[in-house]
């Protein structure tokens, strides 16, 4: 019998089904999206694939009555679990005028729903975390108990926006979450090109917050610390710095052709390490996972996608007069 490593987490057996459930369903979603833009339906995809533990792992240690989340273009994972259903997604993929986050106005990956504390981002990258600094800031001032939590890529760590937001949140010992999502790649460009240190966490000094590299690959170490950090942002004790390593599975999007920079060998011995796949292999060993409770979850959700296909294929897209609602102020 495999250890009980959930256990000593506090989890039970039903959570981290939900997890793993959770896990599989982002990765579904995301597989049908590449189908439906090869078969020109929708206009673009950029993946959660080979991210999804790291994203259910944290969102799992969130409170997701009360906090707040800043979730960068990938994170199904973390929307899922915030509330945000296979339907939501869909419409957003086809930009559809019911679309809960921006009535398709937005591209596909810019997550924003109102009534459960996802916070929209834009596409220039990294604008989400002083947006994250400035809400913990104002929950602190309202004497509220939350933390927020965003994240982004290892690219994202060398912009300007992460310094100032990591060294706000640092100064005034604010309850942020800091979650970099090293995935290997910014588009093409590999991790040895872009930092000059070893990981991104080794950042976190100069800021005066923790720092804490993870294996992304594993839901678990990422719950454990992503949980401690929301506590000691509880506490007062201001923020913390989590570096989950991962790989990209696919193409950087739906536009990129992966194997320019680099090597499939490299791709397919990623593919190896499967966070779905390893998982389930944990879940599998403690006799959680049976045949028939894997098929039971593997209908459920193909059921799910399916429905929220067609769908959001179906549905109205918005009249073109709508493009200037928001926009001016209405007479």
């Amino acid at each position: 019998m495999a250890e009980n490593r959930h256990k000593d987490l506090g989890l039970s057996d039903d959570r981290v089904l939900e997890m793993y459930e959770t896990m599989l369903l982002a990765r579904r979603i995301d597989e049908r999206m590449w189908l439906l833009n090869r078969a020109g339906k929708i206009p673009f995809v950029i993946s959660c694939q080979g991210q999804e533990a790291a994203q259910v792992g944290a969102a799992f240690a969130l409170d997701v009555e009360k906090d707040y989340v800043l979730p960068y273009y990938r994170d199904m994972g973390v929307v899922l679990t915030f509330g945000m259903t296979a339907k939501d997604l869909m419409l957003s993929g086809f930009a559809k005028a019911e679309d809960p986050n921006s009535g398709g106005r937005q591209m596909p990956g810019h997550f924003g729903q109102k009534k459960n504390r996802i916070v929209t981002g834009s596409s220039p990258v990294t604008t989400q975390v002083p947006h994250a600094v400035g809400i913990a800031l104002a929950g602190k001032m309202e004497g509220k108990d939350l933390c927020t939590f965003v994240t982004f890529g290892e690219g994202s760590s060398n912009q300007g926006d992460f310094h100032e937001g990591a060294n706000f949140a640092g100064v005034h010992k604010l309850p942020v979450i800091f979650m970099c999502e090293n995935n290997k790649y910014a588009i093409s460009v590999p991790i040895e090109k872009q930092l000059a240190c070893e990981n991104v966490s080794d950042r976190a000094i100069g800021y005066g917050m923790p720092g804490y590299t993870v294996d992304g690959n594993d839901p678990l170490e990422v719950y454990k610390v992503v949980k401690e950090a929301a506590e000691r942002g509880r506490r007062g004790e201001g923020p913390t710095l989590v570096e989950t390593v991962s790989y990209r599975l696919t193409p950087h999007s739906s536009d990129d052709d992966d194997r320019s920079y680099r090597a499939q060998d490299e791709v397919a011995e990623a593919k190896a390490k499967d966070p779905i796949i390893t998982f389930a292999a944990y879940l599998k060993e403690l006799g959680l996972l049976t045949e028939e409770k894997e098929k039971e979850i593997n209908d459920r959700i193909a059921k799910d996608v399916n429905e929220a296909t067609d769908y959001a294929e179906n549905a109205a897209y918005a009249p073109a007069e709508d493009a200037l609602k928001y926009v001016y102020a209405d007479k």
